[in-house]
């Protein structure tokens, strides 16, 4: 259907003729102070070129394009059909480990070795794609902590910025208090409730400003609930010079401090030996944190104030045109 955005501007509709009544004639003056030799052949051509350039016609297409140019003050627009999206009202942060470690190659997939990095990004895809409904940001950290992605709804554009993340990026240590602490200034518990942290990471705390234990006590107090998830396997083969040796790739993991986070805030800590384990982590978090379905609706609007704008500037151009026609075949 066709809506207009500013209706007042049909008010202006009468403005031609109230200024009619209202104002002298513009020619009156000089046609008073006008000399000429014979009145009679004056008189004649004065009524001609008068009922030639202010004919019917051009008083028809002189109104049609007032009407056109009001219309197009109107602003018009096409309201299409009402279109629903459901929306969970939750703020979900994904907090993702780029210190060194995280280029180990302790996962699989596919029959291929990767390192940890590259697994979580492979697994995290699918679990972004079913958020439907929530808005989703991107802090990624390491030294320090840093927001890739804002809490966006566009889901799209999580996943590529997640695929350009690169180990190092944000410097090779670790600093989860950091992450919690931007993920508590990035959410607003007036804009959404519900607010969620998945904080990735295979080491301990070993830098940055604000201290783990301190950063959940903040979050509990402000309700980010935070689940964690402690990324590596337990054992690996590496290979030597003359022989192999079983090494433990995931010692550094702090997991009391990951389970002490998890516990405050209300979550849960998970741990994921490798690429089964990890997905379903992603899978028991979608049970865990469901995507409501309450819906929302809304209709797409498009201008169309510029088809009647265009056609006054025709019907301007082909008035200014035949007004002056006569005058130009004169000269």
């Amino acid at each position: 259907m066709i809506h207009f955005d500013w209706p007042w501007a049909f008010i202006l509709l009468p403005l031609p003729l109230i200024l009619w009544k209202l104002l002298p004639p513009a020619l009156a003056g000089e046609e008073a102070a006008l000399w000429v030799p014979q009145l009679s052949r004056f008189d004649l051509a004065r009524h001609q070129q008068s009922s030639a350039g202010r004919s019917k016609l051009f008083k028809i297409l002189a109104l049609l394009c007032w009407l056109l140019l009001i219309v197009a003050c109107a602003r018009p627009q096409w309201l299409g059909d009402p279109l629903e999206f459901p929306v969970s009202g939750r703020d979900l942060l994904l907090a993702v480990d780029l210190s060194g470690s995280m280029e180990t190659p302790d996962f699989e997939i596919s029959g291929k070795q990767v390192d940890r990095l590259t697994a979580l990004k492979q697994l995290a895809y699918p679990f972004i794609e079913r958020r439907t409904g929530d808005r989703i940001g991107l802090i990624l950290f390491g030294d320090q902590a840093y927001v890739q992605t804002p809490l966006t709804f566009d889901l799209g554009s999580v996943k590529t910025l997640l695929s350009e993340a690169m180990i190092g990026l944000a410097g090779k240590q670790t600093a989860i208090g950091d992450a919690i602490g931007l993920a508590l200034k990035r959410t607003d518990k007036d804009e959404a409730p519900k607010r969620v942290l998945i904080l990735m990471t295979d080491g301990a705390n070993t830098a940055g400003e604000l201290a783990p234990a301190k950063a959940a006590e903040l979050a509990a107090q402000q309700g980010l609930k935070i689940y964690t998830i402690g990324i590596g396997a337990d054992s690996m083969e590496v290979r030597g010079f003359l022989f192999s040796q079983t090494i433990n790739p995931s010692q550094d993991l702090d997991e009391t401090t990951l389970k002490m986070i998890a516990d405050k805030t209300g979550g849960r800590y998970f741990r994921a030996h490798d690429s089964d384990e990890l997905e379903g982590i992603y899978r028991l978090l979608d049970q865990l944190e469901p995507a409501e379905k309450d819906v929302e609706r809304y209709r797409p609007v498009s201008d169309l104030f510029f088809w009647p704008l265009g056609l006054a500037l025709v019907l301007a151009a082909l008035l200014t045109i035949g007004d002056n026609l006569p005058r130009l075949r004169r000269n």
